[in-house]
């Protein structure tokens, strides 16, 4: 269990802007060439916060990935990245990537994902924590993607009903649960009666519909709250964790970048893991690999992160049975 004391916003060593067009001399003094490869990255958000704030420590495991396979900052690689917004799906965002000549490119939602399908059939593209790729249509198989795509999968849908157990032992007389999301989501419905609770949803599918959604769920006396994962959610998640603090609610989040900004708890499989493995497909993928050959793969690392802070803001006391299953605790 690893314990911080504050939450600590990563410098990256690249501060991302929107396009990096960073050169290598060709040759000197008869030196051979070295390729420059171009590596796409398509974040959700408006920038700037989608370039330099987007998971840092998901995009820093990446370039550590990336440097233990030999890959070097600007001498042998640059990151080329664009701010999608969900007002077109980031349809324009993926087109506009594409046309920036990337040799892969690198994404983390299914919205995103199904954008950059539509955009290209031949860039090969590595996403992760992206849910049940196969039934979104993105691959025709998890062992056998079939096209230009392959990557790591989000196990959303299991990870729902080990969120409401996370709440329903740290608040042992929990009866209803308000569920923040962009859709009724059914499994969370199950997964709620089969522990005893009752879920009601509160939809939002734009950033201006959070607010309300807070306002309706406030008139419904929940007494915790489930943010369903979504890359609009966290791109608002600053929002979010306010609203959640106003209404005094506890509430349970997809990741850690929620806590880090004052939510009380997450669960989920790391960004950072998946984004170091992550590493390991595009390399493969620049000496010849084919993206329909890599095998989708399952998480192997999962975090839960809990403030301490939050939680003593609540009146709320974390059970020692909860605290000590803690990757990480904010304090």
């Amino acid at each position: 269990m690893r314990v911080i004391g504050l939450a600590v916003v990563l410098t990256l060593s690249l501060q991302l802007p929107l396009t990096l067009s960073l050169q290598l001399p060709l040759a000197v003094h008869g030196e051979t060439t070295v390729k420059l490869w171009r590596i796409g990255l398509l974040a959700p958000g408006l920038p700037p916060g989608c370039g330099s704030d987007a998971h840092p420590a998901a995009l820093l495991a990446l370039q550590e990935g990336l440097r233990e396979l030999g890959y070097v900052e600007s001498q042998n690689y640059v990151f080329v990245v664009r701010c999608a917004v969900r007002e077109d799906g980031g349809m324009s965002a993926a087109r506009d990537l594409i046309g920036q000549n990337v040799d892969i490119v690198m994404v983390g939602s299914n919205e995103l994902a199904r954008a950059l399908k539509k955009a290209t059939t031949t860039v090969p593209v590595v996403f992760i924590a992206v849910t049940d790729p196969e039934e979104d249509g993105l691959v025709a198989s998890l062992a056998h993607p079939g096209a230009n795509m392959t990557g790591f999968s989000h196990l959303t849908r299991e990870l729902a009903g080990k969120r409401l157990q996370l709440l329903k032992e740290t608040l042992p007389r929990l009866k209803k649960v308000a569920v923040l999301a962009t859709e009724r989501d059914r499994d969370i419905e199950r997964e709620g009666a089969r522990l005893g609770l009752q879920t009601q949803h509160f939809i939002a599918r734009q950033p201006g519909e959070i607010r309300a959604a807070f306002a309706a769920a406030h008139g419904a006396r929940p007494e915790a709250l489930l943010v369903h994962p979504h890359p609009m959610f966290w791109s608002e998640r600053r929002q979010i964790v306010e609203l959640a603090s106003e209404a005094g609610l506890p509430a349970i989040y997809e990741n850690g970048d929620y806590v880090e900004l004052g939510g009380l708890m997450a669960y989920g499989a790391s960004l950072a893991d998946m984004s170091r493995r992550a590493a390991g497909y595009i390399d493969r993928i620049l000496r010849g690999a084919r993206p329909s050959e890599l095998p989708v793969q399952q998480p192997t690392k999962f975090e839960l992160v809990i403030n301490l802070k939050t939680a003593k803001a609540l009146s709320l006391k974390i059970p020692q049975s909860v605290l000590g299953r803690a990757d990480q605790i904010i304090e």
